[in-house]
């Protein structure tokens, strides 16, 4: 990329005449905007900047988990998920075999309920999300912004060419462990067993991320955080948490189920020829009106919210497509964990021979994983 942004450096200033730290600090900058591609896909200098800028807040905030537990005024409740986190990072080591490193040893306080937001965007009459190119990460199907005016104005850029378009909060993300991720108040303000999954699915994308295939990664991240959260409600007696996670997953496949059977009704009328735009845009609206009444349906008599929540929004392409990557693979990767009897490492082997194979590949045979997959939580 070949262009000029002053407001990156000051201005242009010879190598001998920069102060060390501002250097280091700008060598983190750059570091920053070139690796965490996972945030990040616009072209410019500026987007590349305020993902940098952004991490950058997040590690230069960040205090010792520690230091925090060491003070005698600590918040209570920020205590004990503090000592949970520190829990947490050692059940994943030990019993799930991810790799913790230097990860949610420092906490953060924020001054939003999240981190960053994504942008999601799918054409009018399509399925399939626009995706984003890095040199690291490959395409991916969303892009981060720590800046939601800029993820604003990227989105009305879409609408004006008439993509269905969705700008979600992120509670957590994951820099695939180039860097140290901090614990944030995303994680603490959550109920301790979400902290935990959530904690748990971070890790377990630092332990293998696929260039290119966002459904896979986030599919395979899922299904460790379900098993992960088992196992450590397992260990730790909680039978209610159990019951909890229990709902939630029931819950999830039964969106799922209705997030599936709305897709291929939508995939059929894209197909269809000769339907102008008009009649084309007022049957996609009777389809998705009608599964977001089927939704809420269900939902108005769920013990917890739902995936999208008590009550679903207006949804769109965009709803369906997010929510599809994270869920599409994750009862054909439980299944392939039961088919190694349980063993993380082994299975984390034959997930990365999966990965080796060519995605058209790989992607069928999670599909036939997943039509082996009979639920018994």
């Amino acid at each position: 990329m070949a262009c000029t942004d002053t407001t990156r450096t000051g201005g242009r200033v010879s190598a001998p005449h920069v102060h060390g730290k501002v250097m280091r600090k700008f060598s983190w900058l750059l570091l920053f905007s070139l690796l965490l591609a996972s945030l990040s896909g616009c072209s410019t200098t500026a987007y590349y900047y305020q993902a940098a800028k952004g991490q950058f807040g997040l590690l230069k905030a960040r205090q010792p988990v520690d230091s925090l537990l060491a003070q005698a005024d600590l918040d209570r409740e920020l205590r004990q998920q503090l000592e949970t986190a520190k829990a947490v990072r050692t059940f994943a080591e030990q019993q799930l075999h991810l790799p913790v490193g230097g990860s949610f040893r420092h906490y953060v306080a924020l001054d939003r309920p999240w981190v960053l937001v994504n942008l999601v965007v799918v054409p009018e009459f399509s399925l399939t999300p626009h995706t984003w190119c890095y040199p690291i990460v490959g395409c991916q199907a969303y892009r981060g912004y720590f800046d939601l005016a800029m993820a604003e104005r990227a989105a009305e850029s879409f609408r004006a060419k008439n993509f269905d378009v969705l700008v979600a909060g992120v509670t957590a993300y994951s820099t695939l462990g180039w860097f140290n991720d901090p614990l944030h108040s995303g994680f603490t303000r959550l109920p301790e067993d979400r902290m935990v999954a959530l904690m748990i699915h971070e890790l377990s994308h630092q332990l293998i991320y696929i260039r290119g295939d966002t459904t896979f990664n986030e599919s395979f991240a899922t299904a460790v955080e379900l098993e992960g959260l088992k196992r450590w409600l397992d260990a730790h007696g909680d039978s209610r948490g159990f019951v909890e996670a229990l709902q939630r997953l029931t819950q999830r496949e039964i969106t799922l189920a209705l997030v599936r059977h709305a897709s291929a009704r939508l995939q059929d009328l894209y197909e269809l020829p000769d339907l102008g735009d008009e009649d084309r845009r007022a049957a996609k609206t009777v389809i998705l009106k009608q599964l977001q009444a089927d939704y809420d349906g269900l939902a108005r008599h769920w013990p917890q919210p739902g995936p999208f929540g008590r009550q679903a929004p207006d949804l769109s392409n965009a709803h369906l497509a997010l929510f599809q990557q994270y869920n599409t693979f994750v009862p054909g990767f439980r299944q392939l964990l039961r088919e190694h009897d349980g063993d993380f490492p082994r299975f984390y082997d034959a997930v990365r021979a999966l990965g080796r194979q060519p995605k058209a590949a790989r992607h069928a045979a999670l599909h036939a994983l997943n039509e082996r997959f009979d639920e018994h939580f």
